[in-house]
């Protein structure tokens, strides 16, 4: 699996790249992992009526500089912006004998492991896809790692978002990913006052990654 850092780049050039890589593996190129963080914005899911949680006027949008964007994905809202990272993988699934199901459920253990790395108790949520962690026995699990993807032509498009050291007041302007009174976290709000380097934080989610889809730990590059 080809690993590649796209530093920061806008979604919708993120997006246009994913196509133009979706359609070389799906042709048989080797499978690859695109790793970005987004400028501030708000996506919409393909799930019916997801626009009754996004609970910000497109003037409050713009008056805190987020775009907004309709896109292909499976899921609801969700926010994106700097000091989150979003992990694209672009694998054929019949490759890896997975169904839609099970490579979420990769996505979501790559995800566990990763936190484990960095000393945070992640867990997945039977009700509720994504990553969750609880920081005490007297607060509510939060959430800090969220999962949307496409399928098309039997290889995966879109993928996830882990919080590392994203602006959490972002998620005011949504309710995420459609889930009422459920908390969003960081893994800087976890470990505060300790210092997190989302350089350290892309190195180990991106072993996990590719040692989830090829056996073995692969450098970002």
């Amino acid at each position: 699996m080809i690993v590649r850092d796209l530093g920061q780049m806008p979604y919708r050039d993120a997006w246009a790249e994913q196509q133009r890589v979706h359609e070389a593996v799906v042709g048989g190129a080797e499978e690859q992992l695109l790793l970005v963080e987004h400028p501030p914005v708000v996506t919409l899911g393909r799930r019916p009526d997801v626009v009754r949680n996004l609970i910000s006027t497109p003037e409050q949008l713009a008056a805190r500089g987020v775009e907004l964007v309709e896109t292909d994905r499976g899921g609801d809202v969700t926010f994106h912006g700097p000091g989150q990272l979003v992990a694209y993988p672009i694998v054929r699934l019949i490759d890896h004998q997975l169904s839609v199901g099970g490579y979420v459920h990769r996505l979501e253990d790559a995800i566990v492991s990763a936190l484990g790395n960095l000393g945070i108790p992640g867990h997945r949520d039977a009700c509720a896809v994504g990553v969750w962690v609880k920081p005490t026995d007297d607060q509510p699990a939060a959430k800090v790692a969220a999962i949307g993807v496409r399928v098309r032509q039997g290889a995966t498009l879109h993928g996830l978002a882990l919080n590392v050291t994203t602006d959490l007041a972002f998620f005011d302007l949504i309710i995420p990913c459609g889930l009422k009174n459920r908390p969003v976290t960081s893994i800087q709000r976890l470990l505060s006052p300790q210092e997190v380097s989302i350089t350290r934080v892309k190195r180990v989610l991106a072993d996990r990654l590719t040692a989830v889809f090829q056996g073995t730990p692969s450098a970002v590059g």
